[in-house]
C-alpha cells in the first residue's frame, strides 16, 4: 500500500474517533494496536508496540513533569496565586483600562507558577469579572484579557504543555522552557499595548474610577511580603537550568519543594490543600504519559510504513522556499486549533512536521517555540476553542458564546502578530537558549 494511502487512513481513522468522543490517550493507542497487529505480523507486532511505549515512558526529560504540576497545583490550592492581585492593583494606579491591565499582568505572574491554561483563565475569571463588570467595563474589555492572558500559559514556563511537546520532537526541555521566556513577554506586552491604546481611543470600554491613594512604602511592604518570595521562586526554578546548575527535572523539584515551603511559611498548608494539590497532579501526570504512550506508537507506524520519508521528500521536492513550508506548517497547526484539541494537534502533526523541520536544519527550539503560539491561538479560536469553553464556564449568565467569540478575536490577531514577528527575529526565541551553560 502507498505510504500516502496509509498516512491517510491512519488520520481519518484517527479523526473519527476522536469524533465518537474516545479520549485521545485511548484513540492513538487503539489505532495503533489494530495497525501494529496487521503489519507486523500479529503479536509480534503488539510485543513491539509494548515495548515502543515503554522505551517512550521511562526517558528522563519526562521526570519534570510530575513535579511541575505539583508546583502549580499547591500555589493554587493555597491561594498564594491570589495575594499578587492586590499588590498589582496598588502598583498599576489609575492608566486607561486599569483593571483590563492588572488581569493581563496578574495572568502572565500567574502563567509563570500554574503552567495550566485552564488553570489559569478559571482563576481570572472567577476573580476579575465581578469586579470588572460592576466598573462597568465592556464584556470585550472583559473577557478578551481574561482569556489571553490565561492561555499564555502554554508558552511562559514552567508549561506542561512544553515538556510535552520538547518530548514528543526530542527538543532540549531545558532550552526550550528557556527559550519561551522572551515570546511570552513580548505576546504579554502586545496584550497591555493593545488594552490601553484601545481604552485611549473608546475609554467607554473601560470607564475610569477613582482609585485611593497607596503610599510607596505600602506597596514595597506588600511585594516583599507577597510576590517577592514567588518571584524568587520562579527565578530559582529557570535560573538553576540558564546556569547549568541544575537539569529541568532538578529545577522543577526544586520548584515543588519551594512551593510547599512557601505555602507553610504563609500558613496555607494544610493537609486539604496536600490532597487536592497531590491528587490534581496525579490526575495531570497520568494523562500526559497516556498521551505520550499513544504519540510514541503512531510515531513508530508512519515510520515503519515509510510515510515519513515519503512526505519529507515530496516537501523538499517542492519549488518553494523552505520559509513557505514553515508559514503552510502553523498555519495548518491554526486551523486544526479552530476543530480539535492541542495535544491531539502535536500527536497528528510534530511526527510529520519535525523530520522536515530537521531536512531543512530549523533551529528546533525555535520552531518548538513557534508551535506553542500556534497552539495558543487555537485556544483562543471558535468554534472548539478550550479556553473560550472555560470562560463561558466561570462567566455570568448574560454572558453568551458569541460575546466570547468576539472578544477572543483581537487577541487571536495580536498573537498572529507575535508570531510573524518571530519568524522574522528568531533571536527572540534562540538568544537566551544559546547562553545556557553546561
Amino acid at each position: 500500500m502507498e505510504p500516502w494511502l496509509i498516512l491517510t487512513l491512519l488520520l481519518g481513522c484517527l479523526i473519527l474517533l476522536m469524533l465518537s468522543g474516545l479520549p485521545i490517550a485511548f484513540t492513538f493507542l487503539l489505532v495503533a494496536s489494530i495497525v501494529m497487529y496487521l503489519i507486523m505480523g500479529g503479536e509480534s507486532g503488539l510485543k513491539q508496540l509494548v515495548l515502543s511505549i515503554f522505551d517512550s515512558l521511562t526517558k528522563f526529560n519526562l521526570t519534570p513533569i510530575p513535579f511541575f504540576a505539583v508546583m502549580g497545583e499547591v500555589l493554587f490550592h493555597s491561594g498564594l496565586a491570589r495575594r499578587t492581585l492586590d499588590v498589582l492593583a496598588k502598583w498599576v494606579g489609575s492608566i486607561p483600562g486599569r483593571l483590563s491591565v492588572i488581569t493581563t499582568l496578574s495572568g502572565g505572574l500567574f502563567a509563570s507558577l500554574s503552567g495550566s491554561a485552564v488553570a489559569n483563565t478559571a482563576m481570572l475569571g472567577s476573580l476579575m469579572v465581578p469586579e470588572m463588570r460592576g466598573r462597568g467595563y465592556s464584556k470585550e474589555m472583559t473577557l478578551g484579557p481574561i482569556m489571553s492572558s490565561g492561555a499564555l500559559a502554554m508558552i511562559i514556563p514552567p508549561s506542561a504543555l512544553a515538556v510535552l511537546l520538547g518530548t514528543m520532537a526530542e527538543i532540549s526541555i531545558g532550552k526550550l522552557l528557556i527559550g519561551a521566556i522572551l515570546p511570552g513577554i513580548l505576546l504579554l506586552s502586545l496584550y497591555l499595548a493593545y488594552i490601553i491604546i484601545r481604552c485611549i481611543i473608546n475609554p467607554s470600554m473601560a470607564p475610569n474610577y477613582k482609585v485611593d491613594y497607596v503610599s510607596v512604602s505600602d506597596r514595597l511592604i506588600s511585594t516583599i511580603r507577597d510576590i517577592v518570595p514567588m518571584g524568587f521562586l520562579i527565578l530559582a526554578v529557570l535560573g538553576v537550568m540558564f546556569l547549568g546548575v541544575a537539569t529541568p527535572t532538578e529545577a522543577a523539584a526544586l520548584g515543588a519543594l519551594g512551593s510547599f515551603l512557601l505555602a507553610l511559611f504563609y500558613r496555607c498548608l494544610d493537609l486539604n490543600v496536600i490532597i487536592k494539590s497531590i491528587s490534581g497532579a496525579l490526575s495531570v501526570t497520568v494523562m500526559i504519559f497516556a498521551i505520550i504512550a499513544g504519540s510514541s506508537a503512531f510515531s513508530q507506524i508512519i515510520a515503519f510504513t515509510g510515510a515519513t520519508s515519503a512526505v519529507v521528500q515530496a516537501v523538499l521536492g517542492l519549488s518553494v522556499s523552505p520559509m513557505i513550508i514553515l508559514v503552510s506548517m502553523m498555519i495548518i497547526v491554526i486551523v486544526l486549533g479552530c476543530f480539535m484539541e492541542q495535544v491531539s494537534i502535536m500527536m497528528i502533526t510534530i511526527p510529520i512536521f519535525l523530520p522536515v523541520i530537521q531536512a531543512f536544519d530549523f533551529d528546533l527550539v525555535w520552531f518548538g517555540i513557534l508551535m506553542l503560539i500556534s497552539l495558543e491561538i487555537g485556544q483562543l479560536t471558535p468554534p472548539f476553542g478550550l479556553v473560550l469553553f472555560v470562560m463561558k464556564g466561570v462567566a455570568p449568565t448574560d454572558i453568551n458564546m458569541k460575546d466570547i467569540y468576539i472578544s477572543s478575536a483581537p487577541y487571536c490577531l495580536l498573537d498572529l502578530a507575535g508570531l510573524t514577528i518571530l519568524m522574522m527575529f528568531p533571536a527572540i526565541a534562540t538568544w537566551l537558549p544559546g547562553l545556557i551553560r553546561g
